[in-house]
């Protein structure tokens, strides 16, 4: 059962609505990145601090029913607010890649599983090898399984 709460939409324009164009039409629209023609898949995730549900449309990275999150932010020397909320509520994630969407737990990766995982990130969007070039972080990688 998805995700219950109340929603923060975004505070950037294009995220709001992206999201709310791909929920509205269960996928078939908004679902690549900009004018890349990348597929994206949103994800929801609950507000480390406010505790209410905010939705991110981040690129579709899957392997055997399982979905990456790459906590890039473009390269930016902080990492993005949603680590911080599966950091705090690992079992609180929904997964919506097409109309219907399922809960999820996630675990932040390590070692060769998370090398692995990141070459099929950099495979579905290549950007992201220049992105960790851009900081000095790891950027950290999460695999999302659904719950049993």
């Amino acid at each position: 059962m998805p995700l219950e709460g109340e929603y923060e939409p975004s505070p950037q324009k294009w995220v709001r609505d992206q999201v709310e164009r791909y929920e509205a039409t269960g996928g078939r629209e908004a679902n690549t990145l900009r004018d890349t023609g990348r597929p994206i898949v949103v994800f929801t995730t609950r507000g480390a601090t406010t505790g209410k549900l905010r939705k991110n449309p981040l690129m579709r990275v899957e392997h055997d029913g399982a979905y990456a999150m790459v906590a890039s932010q473009g390269g930016a020397p902080t990492h993005p607010s949603w680590y911080h909320n599966l950091r705090k509520y690992p079992d609180q994630v929904t997964v919506q890649d097409g109309p219907e969407p399922w809960d999820g737990v996630a675990r932040e990766l390590s070692g060769p599983e998370r090398d692995e995982w990141w070459e099929r990130a950099v495979a579905a969007y290549p950007d992201y090898a220049d992105y960790q070039t851009r900081t000095d972080r790891q950027i950290p990688v999460f695999v999302v399984e659904r719950t049993k």
